[in-house]
């Protein structure tokens, strides 16, 4: 069902009428699921009407390439051409149906384009962008880096607060950074619900804007080590007894650690609003809410009414089930609520600035110990749909849908993740400033980022509301010119691009990632041909992060004895016996095809024979396998400290919400016994020594 018709060197965005599902079909759309996502994107909405202003809201073009626009209506037209820094570039007069040329030297940027016809005037941002994303000097000069890649909430330490937070990540990038990792890879950490903290999937936002603020190291707040009633608080037996249950829980328990925070960052909050006005840490943080405008106090409101009316009602999970007064972010009622709880708005605002700083002073720490990439974030997908972006923005998201996967293979119902999409429409006729956005937050105090799903920059599966996951539908989106975008705001922010193409990737979108310049995503275990033979690591892509594992798979002792399989089963995610029995036959051939590649490569010298064998994993099988990817012709490596302490549960089971702790295990050892423990010296040291090694000989 095509929904706009756009000029020709634009992607039509349509919700499509057939797919090629997991067993290589092509698979039809029923009409009627076509026209609920129709419906759902606005039907006949003003937007998708086809347009008859004179100008497109966005033209977005790459450097020196010709920029020529129709002018579309009647009559004679003024118009005018200004950089974004206002400066004035061309001007003149044309009539209608004639098509005005731009010059093929406008600079990088945005620029704005404007129509003027009596009292009427119509605008066009002109966005000018690079070819390609930025890459890092060390890259550029052929060296192969690598880095740890961390769920920041599963680190232990003798100092946190029963989560990992921003002074563990202090900490981890010392240690990694002083043996020469070149960056530290994070989960997302996207805002979440700190009054529901049980909803603790980081891929599952309130807000991709914003940061969760359980990340934030409480005592390292100035204010919390000054409040006096606050350190009595701390000081106490029984609140010294929480922590170290909290600290000592083998899973993160996010009450019992959302509310000692808080509690905590009260007492200094209390402290912080009686600094006077002039205060350095005043000014600094009136200048924050100052700059970061609008979207900054949504959140904060958001937070505070969640907070106020989960009180009130535990089942006020979300503004879907808010009283109604409240579901319109817009509403008096809401802006009497802000009003009265003045300090309390400000409160969760201060919250978010102590995030920000805590996160910036990490990157700052990359800085000095001179780490080529520094920090990565992880950007999800997308937001729930009963979070802060779609309550008070509810045009460009579209909540009667939800993204998911079709059916598959190892999932044959398909998956719905709950997360409400943006709508590709409002992102054109906003000449896509809310993607300008949530890049630009993404990518601050950041060396890279990894978009998740990249593939989403092309299609996603939308499900109507009430649908089953098997009955969506792909919708397009505008590829190329994210794609230019991105590449624009990756320069200006001298931030790379990694883009996780696992699972299955169109034909259509896999050279223009690489063209792009954005960094694949090449996983140890799918790296092999159709007969498991798997790739000698000199053939892998150089434009690309090469990893073992990933949180979404088992870990290597994990998938080496099958423990995803005999999970798997226990939460009946295989009913089809003879599917799983296919599938630990596949993983037992894979298993001997990477023992034959050590053998081949020489990596088994030094191994007892009983060590090379399918079922057994061991510390020196494990060393040898991360050297087989560290050997990788992958510009980047990263590595999972899971795997260096030999854990075998994962942390995350996809397709399960239930019966498993997803998001919960923390890491065996704390970061003082992990960077105290000779195996993984050893394993780290040889890693980095092999890097080390592949950049001179390229050189």
């Amino acid at each position: 069902m095509q929904c706009e018709e756009k000029e020709g060197d634009m992607v039509s965005m349509d919700v499509a009428a057939s797919y090629v599902n997991a067993r290589g079909q092509l698979q039809a759309i029923p009409d009627t699921i076509q026209q609920q996502l129709f419906d759902a994107m606005g039907g006949n909405a003003p937007h998708l009407k086809k347009s008859a202003l004179p100008l497109p809201t966005v033209k977005v073009v790459l450097q020196n390439d010709d920029i020529e626009l129709i002018i579309k209506g009647k009559g004679e037209f003024y118009w005018q051409l200004e950089t974004e820094d206002k400066a004035l570039l061309q001007q003149g007069q044309i009539v209608s149906g004639k098509v005005l040329v731009l010059p093929t030297d406008l600079p990088l940027g945005y620029h704005r384009l404007t129509l003027n016809q009596r009292r009427k005037q119509w605008n066009c941002c002109v966005i000018v962008a690079p070819k390609r994303c930025y890459i890092s000097s060390a890259i550029e000069n052929d060296q192969k880096l690598w880095g740890a890649n961390v769920q920041l909430y599963t680190l232990r330490s003798e100092q946190n607060w029963g989560i990992g937070d921003f002074g563990d990540l202090k900490r981890m990038i010392c240690e990694v950074g002083s043996r020469g990792g070149s960056f530290i890879g994070l989960n997302p950490i996207h805002s979440l619900f700190p009054s529901t903290p049980e909803s603790a999937s980081p891929y599952s936002p309130s807000s991709r804007c914003w940061l969760n603020i359980i990340y934030i190291d409480v005592e390292s707040v100035a204010d919390f080590k000054f409040s006096e009633e606050g350190r009595c608080w701390w000081q106490s037996k029984a609140i010294q007894e929480s922590l170290a249950a909290a600290r000592n829980s083998e899973s993160v328990d996010y009450t019992a650690v959302t509310q000692l925070k808080l509690t905590a960052l009260r007492f200094a909050w209390q402290h912080f609003s009686l600094r006077h006005k002039q205060d350095p840490l005043q000014v600094e943080f009136e200048q924050f809410v100052e700059k970061r405008g609008l979207s900054l106090n949504w959140q904060a409101r958001f937070d505070a009414l969640h907070a106020d009316l989960m009180e009130q009602n535990t089942a006020h999970w979300g503004w879907p089930v808010w009283p109604e007064e409240y579901q319109n972010a817009h509403s008096s009622s809401v802006t009497q609520f802000c009003e009265k709880k003045h300090d309390e708005v400000k409160f969760w605002s201060w919250l978010q600035w102590l995030a920000w700083r805590q996160f910036a002073d990490c990157w700052q720490q990359c800085i000095e110990f001179n780490m080529s990439i520094g920090l990565y974030r992880d950007l999800a997908v997308g937001v729930t749909q009963g979070g802060v972006e779609t309550w008070h923005d509810r045009d460009l998201y579209c909540v009667e849908a939800s993204i998911g996967a079709p059916p598959d293979i190892l999932g044959p119902l398909g998956q719905n993740w709950g997360i409400a999409p943006l709508n590709p429409h409002v992102l054109v006729e906003r000449a896509y400033a809310p993607f300008i956005d949530l890049l630009r937050t993404n990518m601050e105090s950041c060396g890279a980022v990894r978009i998740d799903h990249v593939m989403s920059l092309l299609r996603l599966w939308w499900i109507p509301q009430g649908e089953a996951a098997a009955n969506g539908a792909y919708v397009r989106y505008p590829v190329d010119d994210l794609l230019a975008i991105l590449a624009l705001e990756s320069q200006r922010m001298r931030c790379m691009v990694i883009g996780e193409d696992l699972g299955i990737v169109p034909e259509e979108i896999i050279s223009k990632l690489r063209d792009c310049g954005i960094f694949s995503y090449k996983v140890l275990w799918f790296e092999h041909d159709a007969q498991s033979k798997f790739f000698p690591p000199e053939q892998w892509s150089a434009q690309a992060m090469a990893v073992i594992t990933t949180h979404d798979l088992p870990t290597l002792r994990g998938y080496w004895e099958s423990h995803d399989f005999t999970l798997g089963q226990k939460l009946g995610l295989y009913p089809d016996t003879e599917i799983l029995e296919g599938l630990r036959i596949d993983r037992e051939k894979a298993k001997q095809q990477l023992l034959d590649a050590l053998t081949l490569r020489g990596n088994h010298q030094g191994v007892k024979d009983e060590v090379l064998t399918v079922g057994k994993m061991s510390v020196e099988l494990n060393h040898k396998l991360h050297y087989l990817v560290a050997d990788s012709n992958c510009d980047l490596l990263g590595l999972q400290p899971e795997d260096w302490l030999e854990m075998l549960e994962p942390v995350n089971i996809p397709g399960t919400s239930t019966g498993y702790a997803n998001w919960r295990r923390k890491l065996s050892k704390t970061l003082e016994d992990i960077f105290a423990d000779p195996k993984v010296n050893s394993l780290i040291e040889e890693v980095d020594r092999r890097r080390k090694q592949l950049s001179h000989q390229r050189n």
